[in-house]
């Protein structure tokens, strides 16, 4: 039985979703230590981390745009039952950076594989299971890719060398995807400073996941 709460957090490349997680992460430990699990696809577990070292190795430019889908696929189930699952059973408050979503807009649209083809492929690979809430940072393409040009060169990957019409597809998507699934979508202006970004974060998490914080901090 699942007892906890699972969160994810997406967005396109640069609106800060990682930096976001980051700093509410470093909040929110001290008071909940063991029952906090941070989280990334793809990643998460050792087996999971290591197709993500495939898929995001900017040298296979070859691979096949199904052959992605399916590692990311393949990525989020080992992840899945190996980590998110075990941690909501211990009642844990799982906020994890991407899911699902991720690949329906990445390769559903982005890739332009389809965006009902890559969410059968995941519905297979979680057996339907889905973020209690999903808080979605939105920023609009080009000031996303402003934003990675000039913080991110040490760290581009495979998939931040893509042309706009790519991210365009994809920003796309996610708005389809926010607009069909609006209870669980939590939409954010990432284009605001860090620090207001985070503050909204947290006081999501608050309203949704109240249980995890004293009365004082709601």
């Amino acid at each position: 039985m699942q007892t906890g709460k699972f969160i994810s957090f997406e967005g396109t490349d640069g609106a800060g979703k990682t930096s976001v997680l980051n700093a509410v992460a470093k909040r929110l430990t001290p008071q909940l230590q063991q029952k906090l699990l941070i989280t990334r696809e793809p990643g998460g577990d050792f087996i999971s981390e290591q197709i993500r070292e495939v898929i995001l190795n900017r040298q296979n430019t070859t691979m096949d745009i199904r052959t992605e889908a399916l590692l990311y696929a393949a990525s989020r189930r080992q992840h899945l039952v190996s980590t998110i699952l075990p941690a909501l059973a211990d009642d844990k408050l799982v906020l994890c950076d991407r899911y699902v979503d991720s690949s329906i807009a990445y390769q559903g649209a982005g890739r332009k594989i389809g965006e009902t083809k890559v969410a059968d492929i995941n519905l297979f690979a979680t057996d339907g299971v889905l973020p209690f809430k999903t808080i979605y940072f939105d920023i609009p393409v080009k000031v996303g890719l402003k934003r990675i040009a000039a913080h991110r060169q040490e760290q581009i990957d495979r998939l931040d060398v893509e042309t706009i019409d790519f991210y365009e597809r994809v920003h796309a998507a996610y708005d389809r995807l926010a607009l069909a699934d609006s209870n669980r979508y939590i939409i954010i202006d990432a284009t605001q400073p860090l620090k207001l970004v985070v503050e909204a974060t947290m006081n999501q998490l608050k309203l949704v996941a109240p249980e995890y914080f004293t009365e004082e901090e709601i």
